[in-house]
């Protein structure tokens, strides 16, 4: 995609409201019509052949438009203009804010992972003509910024895509290596044996009945030489899922590749943060395991031993990931020393049952470092709803034969299996469990996303980190 200033080829947008008046005979026509009515996301299309060719867009109702409208709006009129083989527009913006939402709609609408399909067609260049009063420098710091951003979103995007069968623990950790290494990261990559040798008996018991071996994955991104605060992330990266003896049905399988979802989030961050050079302390951890069957496979019934020395029961082999969560979340907070700590995981079906597809489920122990987040959350048109915390719910995941369980039954599942990570989070400091279960992979499209990986949260943790610039 091509963005230029101040040129003015290709179709002519207009965008509306549904309050807006305009006294060209087209846009009354087509109003009266019913045929166009300024809806957010409704689009008008006059292409003729020989005459100047416009696009009207819908931005809904101008007293609650937001910046997250004109992402959705964008990426559905860029959609149109390529059904319609139109491949250059015009484009009038009032500020920079709405300028990247523009721009991000405008890359939504091209994504796809096509890759195994043996006839797929690559697009045209895009050309996109902007008009405003911005200088070139403003403008090229705009585009280039959120080119950037939606790169590392379609990097986290197609990672989470990704079938097993290419994407498992080793070539996981290679794809990291490869591509966050030449950033000026540092990334460690542990074998079995190593991980033996550190202790993290919790997350080997998962992966241990894989004929793919696990791998753990530390990325250090140190950046601010002023602060001593240091950031860490965790990622749930379980490349495939069977359940385990918990066995999942083969419809509960199919997309099980996603399992790693909170994993390409944390990644697709690190390498975004890296590439827009934050000044920043960040740390990423990714256990990397597939959870299958052999006899070798751990089982319901079994008591297991932790990086912390705590001891887990197994009540469930397909609550898995947060098994392996409780070493990556204590080897962070207690190895790394980071000074707060938030984890993304795929985790619950309670999730989606609460929430759907809408909104990722939030625990955390520190209200401000919560508050934080949701602001850099809205800013990124990513939604997040907290879940309430108190003793009740941790009552929940006691055991009588270890000191945690590592399920706490069918009610509040969501928030028991935060809960759960909660124990593993040395001394106490800030943290904030992400359950992406539903937002990280759509069964449809959503708004400017696409069925399938969203790479959700990418864009949240970038933000977070950038209002410390």
């Amino acid at each position: 995609m091509k963005f230029q200033l101040n040129d003015n080829i290709g179709v002519q947008v207009k965008q509306f409201f549904v309050e807006s008046n305009n006294d060209t005979s087209l846009y009354n026509y087509v109003k009266n019509k019913g045929l166009f009515s300024g809806k957010l996301g409704e689009v008008y299309l006059n292409l003729p052949f020989n005459d100047t060719k416009e696009a009207f867009v819908g931005l809904g109702h101008e007293d609650i438009v937001t910046i997250d409208n004109y992402r959705e709006a964008y990426c559905n009129l860029l959609k149109r203009l390529i059904d319609n083989k139109e491949y250059e527009l015009t484009i009038s913006v009032e500020n920079i804010e709405t300028l990247k939402a523009i721009v991000e709609g405008l890359y939504h609408a091209t994504y796809k992972f096509d890759k195994y399909k043996s006839n797929r067609v690559e697009l045209p260049e895009i050309i996109v003509n902007i008009n405003a009063n911005f200088t070139e420098n403003e403008f090229v710091d705009a585009i280039k910024e959120t080119e950037d951003v939606m790169d590392s979103v379609f990097f986290a995007r197609n990672l989470v895509n990704e079938r097993s069968e290419y994407l498992y623990p080793e070539t996981l950790a290679n794809i990291v290596v490869d591509s966050l290494s030449p950033l000026g990261i540092d990334v460690e990559v542990y074998d079995e044996k190593q991980c033996e040798e550190m202790g993290l008996k919790a997350f080997l018991s998962v992966g241990r009945a894989s004929a793919r071996k696990p791998r753990f994955i530390v990325m250090k991104y140190m950046n601010d030489s002023e602060s001593n605060e240091v950031i860490g992330f965790v990622g749930k990266g379980v490349t495939y899922d069977t359940g385990g003896y918990s066995l999942k049905p083969t419809s509960g399988m199919t997309t099980m590749h996603c399992d790693m979802g909170g994993a390409g989030s944390v990644i697709g961050a690190m390498r975004l943060i890296a590439k827009r050079k934050l000044k920043a302390n960040v740390v990423a951890v990714v256990a990397a395991c597939e959870n299958m069957i052999s006899g070798s496979s751990y089982k319901p019934g079994d008591v297991i031993y932790s990086l912390s020395g705590k001891t887990i029961e197994v009540d469930n082999t397909d609550a898995e990931g947060r098994i392996t969560l409780a070493d990556s979340v204590y080897y962070a907070t207690n190895k790394l020393k980071v000074s707060k700590i938030i984890d993304l995981a795929t985790l619950t079906g309670a999730c989606v049952v609460a929430l759907g597809e809408f909104y990722t489920g939030s625990v955390t122990n520190n209200q401000q470092f919560f508050d934080e987040l949701k602001c850099a959350a809205e800013n990124a048109g990513e939604r997040v709803w907290q879940m309430p915390v108190d003793n009740s719910y941790r009552a929940l995941n006691k055991s009588s034969v270890a000191d945690v369980k590592n399920t706490g039954g069918r009610y509040g599942g969501m928030i028991t299996a935060g809960l759960f990570i909660e124990n593993f989070v040395d001394n106490n400091i800030p943290w904030i469990h992400l359950d992406i279960a539903g937002t990280a992979y759509l069964t449809k499209p959503e708004k400017y996303l696409a069925s399938g990986a969203t790479g959700i949260h990418v864009k949240t943790l970038f933000n977070l980190l950038n209002t410390k610039k």
